[in-house]
Formats: structure tokens, C-alpha cells, sequence
């Protein structure tokens, strides 16, 4: 009986992705004051699959002007990558999560995920990239170090490597140009990963090396496991670098998912996957700077004091203090990565923020599944974003790879993480 049913359970999940979900105009919301949709609830959300497709001869489309390679393939489910300061680039390969499913439409919502992932096992490793010689190929393909759990975050000050692992954030010795880890990490400091529905965890550090960040994302959508089980969760942590001890820096944060500081003002800055199951175009997952001691909404509200009558019990205190997001990315896109630029990625893309968007499972019409720039004016997005990195659904609804991290690396390029794929892809201005 339990296997005859899952046939059945997945037939009615794309029945119900096939006919939509509801009427609502499909436009995305960008920007600082984004269009907000009337909620909209069914037995199921709509859900699309993200069929793969080998890359063959084809690349992803850059802006005209840029050049795109891969510089790496075959990996082990790319993540996160660093640049480091002699130009070799750091690679976190895995994937974790160990979440009971609670509901038979988790069950049919895990499938369809599924479906749009790699079958690579976990790599649990950091892979180093090195070109010796600065000719844009990076001949040395080694593994830094192994025996991880499901590496996500990276950063790097003054001999101090850091690696967020799914479970803990531990720390390696570096001295530039080392091809590999001298020996095992130490530990800095668990990280809450009991459940771990949402199990990256990123990472970024402050400017003088004295604390680090991590985004924890929340242990379900909307609280369906309960408010004890998201201690801990739906937040960025401020840690000490040197004793471990730390502190929420930021909480309401469903899924912050990458994590960045803003050059010149030490700004942190995060990327957040907002909740679903509340209509194709709800809710905007979100580019905002992060402020010490501020709520930005979750569970009880979105985009602000907008409440979701889902959350029970509800708190209007909290409601009533939750701060409006800087930037609407668009509902369900998946932001997975987020870096600043550099003055040598040129003029056009000199100021602003980098994202890399995973794409969507829960809509009809699925969206993301590039490589955005926004730009920035004064310290602040500013007009609407540009796609910079596209191609990875084709025009027959095949996908050949999914964007996750994204790195500027100072000299003048982005480094991509496609996790779908395998492959970590550079893109360079054109002599």
C-alpha cells in the first residue's frame, strides 16, 4: 500500500502545478516598495521540476563585453567559494539537512526538489583552484581538506581560515600558497543543527577579524514543528572569534542565506529566502543591510507588518517592530549568494551587490536560476536589477545548472558556484 500511494500522491501534485494557483499576475517585485499580492493557500503550492541538462558546448550569457569559462567540473556539489589573497579559490563542496518530512505534501514537495538536484554524493570537502601562471586556467584541481560536514560559509583573516559547517563553525591555520590543510580544524563553536530543515549556514567576518556571522536559517516554513523547535533559529549570530562566545545579532530572518560586508562602512549585508506556500508571488525573498538588534518578521509577518494569519499564537509587539527588508528580489527566486563589487568588473558594474538565484520549485512558471547585479547609489540598492549571468534553463524548461555562491574576485571577476552542474564558472571582462 505504501508504495502504491506515492505514485498517486505525485500525479495530484502535478495536476495541481499544471493548473496554476490562482489567477494572480505573475510579474516579480523588485525594488524597495514591491507590489504585494493578495495571499493565496491551497492543498498544495504550485511546484515545477527543474529537469536537468547537461551543459554540452554551451555556456551560460553574460552581459556583452564578458568572457564566461569553467574553470572547474566534476566537483562534488559546489557551494560557497573564497578568493584568496595570492588568487587561488577556495571551494566548500556538500550538501546536509537531515529534516523529517511532516506532511504527505512534504513528501511530494521533497520529490519535486529533488528532481532539480544533482545525484552527486556529498563532497563534505574544501577544494582548492590554483592559476599559477595567470593565463585563466586553473591547471591544480586538489582537495584542501576533507572529513567536513556539509561546508558552507567561508572567510579568511590573517592566517585564520573559517568554515561554517552545517553542525559547527571550526577554524584552520592558512599561510598563502599552502595547497592543503596543515591538519584537522578546531572547533570555534557549535551551531544549533538538530532537524536542520534548513541546514547552510553562512558566514562572512567583520573587517578587523574580531567577530564572525552566521546566518541560521529556521526549522520549518511557518512554525509547523513548533516555536520550541526554532530556538536558535531564523537569525544571524555575532561570534567572537577568539572565544567562541556568542550572541543573536539579528533575528526574524527566515533563511539568511549568504551573507556579505559592505566595503568602506562595515555593513553587514544578507540575502534571505522568505517562507512559502502562500501563492506564486508570496513572499519576496530579499536583499537587506542588517542591523544589530533588529526583527525583520518572521514567523508573524512579512515585508514589515504584513501578518501571516498562519502563525499561531501571534505577537502584535513583535509585528508592530519589524523592519521593512531594503530590497525585494522576487517571490520564490532562492537567493543563494551575495558579494560586492569591485571597480574592476567596470563601470556598469562597479557599484552594487552580486546575487546568485537557485531558482524556484513552487511556482508554475518557474523564476531565478541566474546571476543578478544590483545596483547600488550612495551606499544603497538603487533601480532595478540587471541580469548579468543567464542561460541555465533553457527555452524547453530544461535546467543546466543552478547558481549558488558568487565571489568577486578583486582582479576583475566572478566566480560562480553551480551546484547543479558541478562546475565552478569565471567570468572576466573581455580584452
Amino acid at each position: 500500500m505504501r508504495h502504491s500511494s506515492a505514485p498517486t500522491a505525485l500525479t495530484l501534485a502535478l495536476f495541481l502545478a499544471a493548473c496554476g494557483g490562482g489567477g494572480q499576475d505573475s510579474a516579480q517585485q523588485y525594488g524597495p516598495d514591491p507590489r504585494l499580492v493578495e495571499p493565496e493557500r491551497g492543498l498544495l503550492p504550485s511546484m515545477t521540476i527543474a529537469e536537468p541538462a547537461p551543459w554540452g558546448d554551451e555556456k551560460p550569457t553574460v552581459p556583452q563585453g564578458f568572457t564566461v569559462t569553467a574553470i572547474a567540473t566534476d566537483l562534488k556539489i559546489p557551494r560557497q567559494t573564497l578568493v584568496l589573497p595570492n588568487g587561488d579559490i577556495l571551494v566548500a563542496e556538500g550538501r546536509g539537512g537531515n529534516a523529517p518530512k511532516l506532511k504527505p505534501k512534504d513528501v511530494i514537495a521533497g520529490y519535486i526538489k529533488a528532481k532539480g538536484t544533482t545525484p552527486v554524493e556529498s563532497g563534505n570537502r574544501l577544494t582548492l583552484l590554483r592559476d599559477a601562471d595567470g593565463d585563466g586556467t586553473y591547471e591544480l584541481k586538489t582537495v584542501f581538506a576533507d572529513n567536513l560536514d556539509a561546508p558552507y560559509g567561508l572567510a579568511l583573516h590573517e592566517g585564520n581560515l573559517y568554515v561554517a559547517n552545517q553542525d559547527a563553525l571550526v577554524r584552520f591555520d592558512y599561510q598563502e600558497g599552502q595547497t592543503e590543510a596543515s591538519g584537522p580544524p578546531e572547533k570555534v563553536t557549535d551551531l544549533p543543527s538538530e532537524i536542520n530543515h534548513h541546514w547552510t549556514k553562512a558566514l562572512t567576518i567583520s573587517p578587523d577579524g574580531r567577530f564572525l556571522y552566521v546566518g541560521i536559517g529556521s526549522n520549518s516554513n511557518i512554525t509547523e514543528r513548533g516555536m520550541e523547535a526554532e530556538v536558535d533559529r531564523a537569525l544571524v549570530w555575532q561570534i567572537d572569534a577568539e572565544t567562541g562566545a556568542h550572541k543573536p545579532y539579528a533575528t526574524g530572518l527566515r533563511n539568511p542565506t549568504a551573507l556579505t560586508i559592505q566595503p568602506g562602512t562595515g555593513q553587514l549585508w544578507a540575502v534571505v529566502n522568505e517562507r512559502d506556500e502562500f501563492g506564486e508571488d508570496l513572499v519576496p525573498d530579499y536583499l537587506t543591510s542588517v542591523r544589530e538588534g533588529g526583527f525583520y518578521g518572521w514567523p508573524y509577518s512579512y515585508w514589515g507588518q504584513n501578518v501571516d494569519p498562519r502563525v499561531r499564537p501571534q505577537d502584535p509587539d513583535k509585528v508592530a517592530a519589524a523592519i521593512v527588508p531594503d530590497y525585494a528580489l522576487g517571490s520564490h527566486v532562492a537567493a543563494l549568494g551575495l558579494d560586492f563589487s569591485e571597480p574592476p568588473m567596470g563601470e556598469q558594474f562597479a557599484d552594487g551587490v552580486f546575487v546568485g538565484e537557485h531558482g524556484s520549485w513552487n511556482r508554475k512558471e518557474p523564476v531565478g536560476y541566474r546571476v543578478i547585479f544590483v545596483p547600488f547609489s550612495n551606499g544603497r540598492p538603487s533601480g532595478q536589477p540587471v541580469d548579468f549571468m543567464t542561460g541555465f534553463r533553457t527555452e524547453d524548461g530544461k535546467t543546466r545548472g543552478r547558481p549558488v555562491g558568487v565571489t568577486v574576485d578583486p582582479r576583475g571577476a566572478l566566480i560562480v558556484a553551480d551546484d547543479l552542474s558541478n562546475t565552478v564558472w569565471r567570468v572576466t571582462r573581455t580584452p
